[in-house]
C-alpha cells in the first residue's frame, strides 16, 4: 500500500460512524482500495496512476461498479497526506448520507464568487 493508503487505512480501521471498511477488497473483476459493504461504497485513492489513460480506465470501472449498485468515491492522495482525519470524515459523511450521483471526487471546496469556502454556492449566474 502507498503512504496515503496506509494513512487512510489507519483512520478507516477506527470504524468512523460505525462503518466497517475492508482494504484491497475484491469486487470482481476489480480490487477496490477500500470497501464498505454496509454502504455499498468503494473508496479509491487517486495518485499519478489515475491521470491520463488511467483516468479513462477509472471511468469505465466506476460505471461498471455503479451498475452493480455501488457508490464510488475518489480521494486525491495529496488530500489524504494533508489531512487524513478530514478525508475520513468526508468519506463517513458520504457513506451515511449518499448523494444521488455516484462517482464523487474530493477536492478543494467550491467557493461562492468573492466568498468563503463555507458560503453557499450561487447557481444560475
Amino acid at each position: 500500500m502507498s503512504l496515503p493508503e496506509v494513512l487512510l487505512w489507519r483512520e478507516l480501521r477506527k470504524r468512523p460512524a460505525g462503518l466497517k471498511f475492508r482494504r484491497q477488497h475484491a469486487v470482481a473483476p476489480y480490487v477496490a482500495d477500500f470497501y464498505c459493504a454496509q454502504a455499498h461504497l468503494v473508496v479509491e485513492v487517486d495518485g499519478a496512476a489515475h491521470e491520463g489513460t488511467g483516468a479513462e480506465r477509472d471511468l469505465l470501472r466506476d460505471a461498471s461498479l455503479e451498475e452493480r449498485g455501488m457508490t464510488v468515491l475518489h480521494v486525491a492522495a495529496s488530500e489524504i497526506l494533508a489531512d487524513p482525519v478530514s478525508v475520513t470524515s468526508w468519506i463517513a459523511e458520504r457513506a451515511t448520507n449518499p448523494l444521488h450521483h455516484a462517482a464523487q471526487r474530493r477536492g478543494p471546496p467550491p467557493r461562492k464568487r468573492g466568498g468563503s469556502p463555507d458560503a453557499p454556492l450561487r447557481t444560475g449566474d
